[in-house]
């Protein structure tokens, strides 16, 4: 088709500068003639396409033109360039195409400072297919079927309309229409078991999600918390929680105050601490923390 045929010279007029005809009329299995009417159509459609005659001339485009014309700042290049290799982190190979031509688009060379990782060590493989099958369900507007686990270890049938995947704390989360709950809900990935695709599909705009962070108070009771460790297990506390969340005192002990929700996760984490993490405040948190340590 002609009109991709016109983006695909405009694009490889962006990575080598300048091509001769007789270049591009091999590139694409064409006529001189047929490249030329394309440089003509070009042309009038307001791209700066112009050829310089005799040894070393060809076929070129004005410097800048495409980044002038998408008026993107530097930062706002970075941006997207980011969110891409954030993609292709997550084995996203049209994302690797896009960010490869995207880089040249921009004229970057300077793209290789950060490498985004979501997987967990040692199971890239396995993170890797379940997000695409998410990714594949979203799109395609497809029901899945998995079994979850909660956070309190309870392993439940779920029938989901797929809406969106979030990453959050440190975390992929599905959000989603569960249609056993008749609501929306949700979910930790790491915890979506046996997930596939069903026959089924639903209308694109009958659901619309709310926040993730709204859907995580409704459904997980968030707490305050206010929280002592002592020095010794600073480290772990800037693992967990925000600098912001945090007051190092005198005696290098941490104070914290968080909201989190009450479940397994919580007394868990609290537990591999031992004697090293006090409750403060609210006495349940710290009465049942104390009967759990009393059974171990």
């Amino acid at each position: 088709m002609q009109i991709d045929r016109l983006f695909q010279i405009v694009y490889l007029l962006l990575d080598r500068k300048t091509m001769t005809a007789k270049e591009l009329a091999a590139h694409f299995e064409v006529s001189g003639r047929t490249i030329l009417r394309d440089i003509d159509t070009l042309s009038s459609a307001g791209i700066p396409v112009y050829t310089m005659q005799g040894k070393g001339g060809g076929i070129s485009l004005l410097d800048g033109y495409v980044l002038n014309k998408a008026a993107l700042s530097g930062e706002e290049q970075n941006q997207i360039l980011i969110a891409l290799q954030s993609l292709a982190a997550a084995g996203n190979t049209d994302a690797k195409g896009t960010l490869s031509k995207l880089e040249k688009l921009f004229q970057r060379t300077d793209t290789d400072w950060l490498q985004v990782d979501f997987s967990r060590w040692g199971q890239g493989a396995q993170d890797n297919r379940r997000f695409e099958l998410l990714k594949a369900a979203i799109l395609e507007r497809r029901v899945i079927n998995f079994d979850y686990v909660s956070a309190y270890g309870e392993e439940s049938h779920r029938t989901v309309c797929p809406l969106k995947l979030v990453f959050k704390s440190k975390a992929w989360y599905l959000q989603g229409y569960c249609l056993e709950r008749q609501d929306y809900r949700t979910f930790k990935i790491s915890r979506i078991l046996y997930a596939s695709l069903a026959d089924e599909h639903f209308p694109a705009g009958q659901y619309s999600p709310p926040s993730i962070e709204s859907m995580d108070t409704a459904a997980l009771s968030l707490i305050e918390l206010e929280l002592e460790f002592s020095a010794r297990a600073a480290y772990r506390v800037y693992d967990e929680f925000d600098e912001d969340c945090i007051r190092r005192n005198d005696d290098g002990a941490c104070h914290v105050h968080v909201r989190l929700p009450e479940d397994d996760w919580l007394y868990s984490f609290l537990l591999s601490l031992g004697r090293e993490v006090k409750v403060l405040r609210p006495g349940h948190i710290a009465e049942k923390l104390e009967k759990k340590r009393s059974k171990t």
